[in-house]
């Protein structure tokens, strides 16, 4: 006889019945959910136990106001009542959908033209790659379709934006990536660039890119996306002069520019836009987590006037644009994020941003940069992270062995001391990208709390014999 579920706690309800991401399936099935979380209120989230946890990672990098906002709150409430769900095919609009492009234009960075608006960054970057691809038949280039994306870089896990995303652990057992898709190097310093000066590497990571455009072809190669500081490969900032000179290659290709902000968009690095920050001048943006800082699922792709003008004309040959989701434009969504976006203006976020950040980095660099574990202590503003490796020899960093899984014990440590983290994939690296809202005393708590765990898996990688 089936056990009802009343007779079960939540966790063992969750590890009977629930299908979840990006984790050890068997394992989860055994063991179940290591914490229940049922409330939170700016970076604090509390289990059903009563124990709080500072969310030193906002989540996945979204909850940028904090949690338990009730400005947001009141007003999807609102909406809700006042219009629960429109439709965008066909020219019907809404009032909401339309403010929220205005205000995205209007703050975005210069020649942005018009909003498409869908569910996450991961469709809204498959979006942007159908977008190249109708932009390119348009003009009459059908073999203008491959994307460029970099190792490590991450865009989704859609069939296209898994395998545009450079982390193997992505592509396995999915027949991925795609053909149209191609890799160039990632700008990690700590690997790639060992050694070099930021202008050596810049220069190496042109070439590498310079190489893979000559050996395929540009006009075969439509687009390539990067984010401004990659996210989930492992906070990855790219050398001095990089973008100006990625971006002379790609004009000169005539290869379209896709800035991924999924992360950075909306203040993480201290500006509104990253691309703006890193003056990428991109084509084509996509934003998601921060826009409604995740109290509601919206993404948006923001197009520049040059592929806008294409787009627009392209009616005459293939009909109504034929793409789109039932939940594009959803006003609970636009009313969300028009919210989040009063919050950011209204408490001068950015500028907390960058003063807090500051401090972040301070004590992340204090914990961290002579410890024995620590390759690289890396990161800007309210974003940070620390890659552990073996050890660092002149020829470069030497990893441990992926099964000694260093970083997820080091987050499992910190867990134990009150800290949510993230272990990042494909390296030990832990990552940092706490609210918006998080205070200084629990910015030193997380530091301190991951530190601490570092020095417990020290010492037991000591006693192994594996450091």
């Amino acid at each position: 006889m089936a056990v009802s579920s009343s007779d079960l706690s939540t966790a063992e309800i969750d590890r009977k019945f629930v299908f979840h991401p990006f984790t050890m399936l068997a394992d989860h099935e055994r063991s179940g959910p290591p914490v229940v979380i049922t409330q939170g209120k700016g970076a604090v989230l509390t289990d059903e136990r009563g124990i709080d946890y500072v969310d030193a990672m906002a989540g996945l990098w979204c909850v940028n106001v904090g949690y338990g906002r009730s400005e947001i709150a009141d007003a999807l409430r609102d909406q809700a009542n006042q219009l629960s769900y429109c439709h965008a095919f066909s020219s019907m609009s809404s009032d909401k959908p339309a403010l929220l492009a205005q205000r995205l234009i209007d703050m975005a960075p210069a020649g942005m033209s018009k909003v498409f608006f869908g569910n996450s960054g991961s469709d809204a970057n498959d979006t942007q790659v159908k977008l190249v691809w109708y932009y390119n038949n348009a003009l009459g280039r059908p073999q203008k379709k491959k994307i460029i994306a970099r190792q490590r870089g991450y865009h989704g896990v859609t069939i296209m934006t898994a395998g545009l995303t450079g982390l193997p652990g992505l592509h396995a057992g999915f027949d991925l990536p795609l053909p149209m898709v191609r890799h160039t190097t990632a700008p990690r310093r700590l690997w790639e660039g060992h050694g070099l000066t930021d202008a050596e590497f810049t220069a190496k990571l042109v070439a590498d890119l310079e190489e893979l455009i000559a050996r395929e072809g540009a006009d075969t190669i439509g687009a390539m996306i990067m984010e401004p500081v990659m996210g989930a490969g492992g906070v990855i900032a790219p050398p001095e002069g990089y973008y100006a000179a990625m971006r002379d290659v790609l004009r000169r290709h005539d290869i379209l520019l896709i800035a991924d902000e999924v992360i950075c968009g909306f203040g993480r690095l201290g500006a509104m836009f990253g691309s703006e920050l890193l003056d990428m001048q991109p084509d084509m943006i996509t934003v998601a987590k921060g826009l409604t800082s995740a109290y509601f699922p919206l993404s948006a792709c923001i197009v520049g006037q040059k592929v806008w003008d294409v787009l627009s004309g392209a009616g005459s040959q293939f009909g109504a644009f034929g793409h789109g989701y039932t939940y594009s434009s959803h006003p609970l969504g636009a009313a969300a994020a028009l919210a989040n976006l009063d919050l950011i203006d209204k408490e001068n976020m950015l500028a907390r941003v960058a003063d807090e950040g500051a401090h972040m980095q301070a004590a992340l660099r204090a914990a961290f940069a002579d410890h024995p574990l620590v390759g690289e202590v890396r990161g800007q503003a309210l974003i940070g992270a620390v890659e552990f490796v073996k050890e660092v020899r002149d020829t470069g960093p030497v990893a441990f062995d992926p099964a000694l899984k260093v970083a997820a014990r080091i987050v499992k440590g910190a867990l134990d001391r009150g800290v949510i983290g993230r272990a990042l994939p494909s390296a030990d690296t832990v990552a940092f990208s706490p609210p918006f809202v998080i205070q200084r005393e629990e910015i030193d708590r997380s530091v301190a709390a991951f530190r601490d765990a570092a020095d417990q898996v020290l010492a037991e990688l000591r006693g192994s014999g594996d450091a």
